[in-house]
């Protein structure tokens, strides 16, 4: 049985930084294009980051330049590195795993950002 577990969330001020972590167990990490999705409330969840299994990385345009997603194959993880944030960053975010062989996708419950004063 696949898990994603996301953790690393909190409450940050304005221009401060997070980094969310999210690991992935019951299978072959290597498999898996892995993104972060966040949602506010009264809004649809949307994609902030993507990896590819060989890396390749994008981005919504309001994080460019200000978070960096990366993963560790060997520990089965994936990272957002989240700088400069604005408290329009504010919303639950979430880590999907998507198989690259039949598209299967896994989600973790989420964890809290609040960019606040």
């Amino acid at each position: 049985q696949v898990q994603v577990v996301e953790s690393g969330g909190g409450l940050v001020q304005p221009g401060g930084s997070l980094r969310l972590s999210c690991v992935v167990s019951g299978s072959i990490f290597s498999f898996y294009n892995m993104g972060w999705y966040r949602q506010a409330p009264g809004t649809q969840r949307d994609m902030v980051a993507h990896i590819t299994r060989s890396s390749s990385t994008n981005y919504t345009n309001s994080v460019k330049g200000r978070f960096t997603i990366s993963r560790d194959n060997a520990k089965n993880m994936v990272y957002l590195q989240m700088n400069s944030l604005k408290p329009e960053d504010t919303a639950v975010y979430y880590c999907k795993a998507r198989s690259a062989f039949g598209g299967v996708e896994y989600w973790g419950k989420g964890t809290l950002v609040t960019v606040s004063s």
